[in-house]
């Protein structure tokens, strides 16, 4: 529903000759209260109507008194009311939608409310930076990547109200204060990432070679700004006019006001996250970091008494088969996220894969290697083929919404009124010019020079970005699940027709539309977040911007410091599944099913199959579509360990137990904690690796910048 309270006509305005729209963008971290637009005037009442009386603010440090009908302390961003985001919507002409609101949502809020400062932006980036290494981590394990900007929020607003009850901050921050900082933490921590772990480290694999760092983060960097760019003219037509729900966004939003509703909850939500970080990282060192402290203390860590468990119980034949005991609480706890029919679905993949097909392979005398390296190279096509066909058909499922993408594509372009109230506010199309000509130019350049790529292969890389980045939004928007993988094998399929035989330009072809398309999907995830709490687009858009930046950096200095060489791609520590797909896909393009042999030909035909089956048969049976298993997670267990499946299902099965026993716990501490766990699992994983490994990093990372 709209506002509840809307402002009166006699609130100000944002001035047309201001380009953000309102001065509070010179605020600095620190700012005092004081310092802060003062309320304006109440309008005056009708005669004979008593006035209003004036709204005080709950906060005991500020006290201001505010309009009769303000929602939010001018002075200090407090709540006021417990205010409704416009979920449903508004209703008539894209002019009419635009202007309800501009006036019911956006002014009061937007348009006085601290927004873009220097904390936020520095809260952002450093919470970003960290979480891009947890990203990075779980996606060299398991090929996925998990969304930042709730854990973000929750940190965030936990981390500044204590800084302000201890005396280091003189105000809190606001609530668009907290949603710029949302923005900068996801595109640094989540959108600059995603590429790396899937065709950079692709690339690796089938190269045999790193790419040079200075190059890398030059191709990330322009990427980035792509994918942020393309996504402006995207935003007032599927946002603004169409009102899409975009989920995660909407959740990010509703995450924000309860906290700044209700900040008790908010700091229990901070504290369990908090907890549940400390004790995964405790007991991933526990796991495997105990060793680095002394080597008498290597056989009390808990990888050294399941080896001795596994020694006892299993065969060393089913330990090549990866079947054996193990434990890691990032899994677990990515597999109450994730949901029971995923992880059930990966489970019933890794019996079939490891414990049926691996043996009969090895029993026929096809595959003779034992360990995970030496296997994998034999799994992973049929699970390859299965995920690629089940997501060509998935998305092949989403055609109405590829055809409103491309329907719409007028509009996007489409020239305002010249009263247009949003024109001071909304992100100018120059920018999504000179973005886009600042990104192709800067990736046609990197293209030629180090992957041979003629500069209209990458302009045409470019241009079919566009198209799938608009299809991939609108799908986002629609069902919360952005098509990375789709639009990239797109890609690849087209690339491999027009220049057949060279895997280097399939795969940075296709990494071009799955970083852009990644990039727009985050961007305008983030925006609909800022739409539904009132928040001004320009700076919000700013904010996304500053965090390409700083994710750049870390994401690409981390990635070169973990993945020196491919020797550490496709093994026991960095399975990258991802990365093996994307491989396998650009090997079968550029070589041809016959160079695999017959069994890796069926188990490609097989696979493939199964992946059209199951969403055909969800989409023929829709009543059941709830009981069919997951495409996704049945081909993806045939490309890392048995047990890491097992670790994903036993996280669902709690996250179920929680959710049917306790719901009202389940709802308020399920995705605080399992974000904790991963989060503090992540970063301890990332911190003994840099600890065991340190030197010989740094050896290499100096090598490189040289």
């Amino acid at each position: 529903m709209p506002e509840e309270h809307p402002p009166t006509p006699a609130e100000p305005r944002p001035p047309h000759n201001d380009p953000l729209g309102d001065n509070d963008h010179a605020a600095t971290a620190g700012s005092s209260p004081n310092e802060r637009p003062s309320p304006p005037p109440a309008a005056p009442p009708p005669n004979g109507t008593p006035p209003a009386a004036p709204r005080t603010c709950p906060n005991e440090t500020c006290r201001c008194e505010n309009a009769p009908d303000a929602t939010f302390c001018v002075r200090c961003g407090q709540p006021l009311t417990d205010f409704e985001l416009p979920i449903e919507g508004f209703q008539g002409t894209p002019e009419e939608i635009e202007r309800q609101w501009f006036e019911q949502v956006y002014t009061g809020r937007g348009d006085r409310m601290l927004q873009l400062t220097v904390r936020s932006v520095v809260m952002g980036s450093v919470l970003g930076a960290i979480l891009s290494l947890t990203n990075l981590y779980i996606g060299l394990k398991t090929g996925w990547g998990f969304g930042v900007a709730i854990t973000a929020c929750i940190l965030s607003y936990a981390i500044w109200t204590t800084f302000y009850r201890i005396g280091l901050a003189r105000s809190n921050m606001t609530i668009l204060e907290n949603n710029c900082m949302q923005s900068c933490a996801s595109s640094a921590g989540y959108s600059t990432g995603g590429t790396l772990v899937s065709a950079i480290a692709a690339y690796i694999l089938v190269n045999h070679a790193s790419i040079p760092i200075w190059t890398l983060m030059a191709w990330v960097f322009f990427l980035a700004i792509l994918g942020v760019t393309m996504a402006i003219p995207m935003k007032r037509q599927m946002i603004n006019i169409e009102q899409l729900r975009f989920p995660s966004g909407t959740a990010a939003a509703e995450t924000l006001r309860a906290l700044h509703s209700h900040g008790g909850k908010g700091m229990q939500s901070a504290a369990a996250l908090g907890i549940a970080a400390v004790i995964a990282a405790l007991v991933e060192f526990w796991n495997s970091g105990l060793h680095l402290v002394s080597k008498t203390l290597a056989r009390f860590e808990l990888g050294s008494l399941l080896g001795r468990l596994n020694d006892l119980a299993v065969s060393p034949a089913w330990q090549g088969r990866t079947v054996e005991f193990a434990w890691d609480s990032i899994f677990v706890a990515a597999g109450a996220i994730t949901g029971m029919r995923v992880c059930l679905s990966m489970l019933v993949g890794a019996v079939l894969c490891w414990m049926v097909y691996v043996p009969i392979l090895q029993h026929n005398g096809v595959n003779t290697g034992n360990g995970y390296r030496e296997v994998v190279h034999w799994t992973l096509w049929g699970g390859a083929a299965c995920m690629v066909t089940s997501g060509l058909l998935s998305f092949a499922f989403q055609w109405r919404s590829a055809l409103r993408a491309f329907a719409d594509l007028g509009q996007l372009f489409k020239k305002r009124s010249q009263d247009d109230p949003l024109a001071a506010i909304e992100t100018p199309a120059s920018w999504f010019i000179a973005g886009q000509l600042v990104g192709t130019v800067g990736l046609a350049y990197l293209a030629k020079s180090t992957f041979g790529m003629p500069y209209w292969l990458t302009v045409l890389a470019v241009v079919m970005s566009f198209a799938l980045a608009l299809v991939a939004c609108r799908v986002c928007g629609e069902t919360d699940m952005t098509p990375v993988g789709a639009m990239g094998k797109i890609t690849q399929l087209a690339f491999g027709a027009i220049r057949p035989g060279q895997m280097n330009v399939n795969l940075m072809s296709a990494c071009v539309t799955a970083g852009a398309a990644d990039s727009s999907s985050d961007l305008l995830t983030d925006l609909k977040s800022g739409y539904l709490l009132g928040a001004h687009p320009r700076k919000q858009f700013l904010a996304q911007f500053s965090g390409i930046f700083i994710g750049t950096l870390v994401s690409v200095v981390a990635f070169q410091a973990l993945v020196p060489d491919a020797s550490v791609l496709g093994s026991d520590t960095f399975p990258a599944p991802s990365a093996q797909v994307w491989a396998a896909v650009a090997h079968v393009l550029a070589k041809g099913l016959a160079s695999l042999g017959p069994v890796k030909t069926w188990s490609i035909i097989i696979g493939g199959l199964v992946g059209i089956l199951i969403p055909l048969a969800g989409k023929l049976f829709p009543r059941w579509q709830g009981y069919m298993p997951s495409a996704a997670g049945l081909g993806l267990a045939w490309t890392f360990h048995w047990y890491l499946s097992v670790l994903f299902f036993i996280g669902a099965v709690i996250g179920l137990i929680v959710e049917k026993g306790w719901p009202r716990l389940a709802k308020d501490y399920t995705f605080p904690v399992a974000s904790g766990v991963i989060a503090g699992g992540s970063l301890m994983g990332v911190i003994d690796i840099f600890w065991e490994y340190g030197g010989e990093m740094w050896h290499h990372l100096v090598k490189q910048f040289g």
